[in-house]
């Protein structure tokens, strides 16, 4: 299942999408997704891709939310003490060290890119605290711009079903890459992070009620609902 013209892409996602609305009528996105969905401002991207990490959807989205209503620009956020932004993000998963980094990145953006955020991955990797996943999610969602999105649901799932066999998440990115058509570049972060969440779950995958079932390889698979 390495060779593109032997994954039905369009049937599998097509698939995945009409299972999560039998079970929550589509309506549940990734709290990064949530909010850039009514407007896919660079800025909104990264404060809340950098506060989710290792932190519970629901909990990300109220910390976002929160920082974002005192902090809507990096001159805003920059001119905020780091114990306020502690307090704002609170209890976001190491959020001493995110308040921190979130401090920092944003007198980056003033100091070396008046204010906005870059589009380049490389200075977006250049700010404190952001990696591969946070670059591409500030590119894909704010700037539209192709790239995918490797987070542990897409690793995961992309090793299990047998599109890739890979270590980590940059060796997944860099797989994908080559066998998943560019049209879905964007999409696939958005659409695995649910799936992972609601049907192909770390432990104990429910099997029994995914569509593309048999599509999947089960790579490390031994038990299933």
């Amino acid at each position: 299942m390495t060779r593109r013209a032997a994954i039905p892409w369009a049937g599998i996602f097509s698939a995945m999408e009409r299972r999560l609305a039998e079970s929550d009528g589509g309506r549940s996105l990734p709290s990064v997704s949530e909010v850039a969905r009514d407007n896919h401002d660079p800025w909104r991207v990264l404060v809340s891709t950098m506060i989710s990490l290792r932190t519970r959807d629901d909990v990300t989205l109220r910390a976002a939310k929160a920082l974002l209503q005192r902090a809507p620009t990096p001159q805003a956020l920059a001119a905020l003490a780091e114990s306020t932004i502690e307090s704002l993000i609170y209890p976001a998963g190491f959020y001493h060290t995110k308040a921190k980094n979130l401090r920092a990145a944003a007198r980056l953006l003033l100091r070396e890119h008046a204010g906005t955020v870059p589009t380049e991955m490389e200075e977006l990797l250049a700010l404190p605290g952001v990696g591969r996943k946070t670059a591409n999610l500030v590119r894909n969602l704010g700037f539209g711009l192709p790239g995918i999105c490797v987070d542990t649901h897409v690793h995961r799932i992309s090793n299990r079903f047998g599109w890739v066999s890979t270590r980590t998440p940059g060796q997944t990115e860099a797989a994908l890459m080559r066998v998943l058509p560019r049209r879905y570049w964007i999409s696939i972060n958005e659409l695995l992070v649910r799936y992972g969440q609601e049907v192909c779950v770390p432990l104990s995958p429910r099997c029994s009620t995914c569509p593309v079932v048999k599509r999947c390889a089960r790579v490390g698979v031994r038990r299933s609902r």
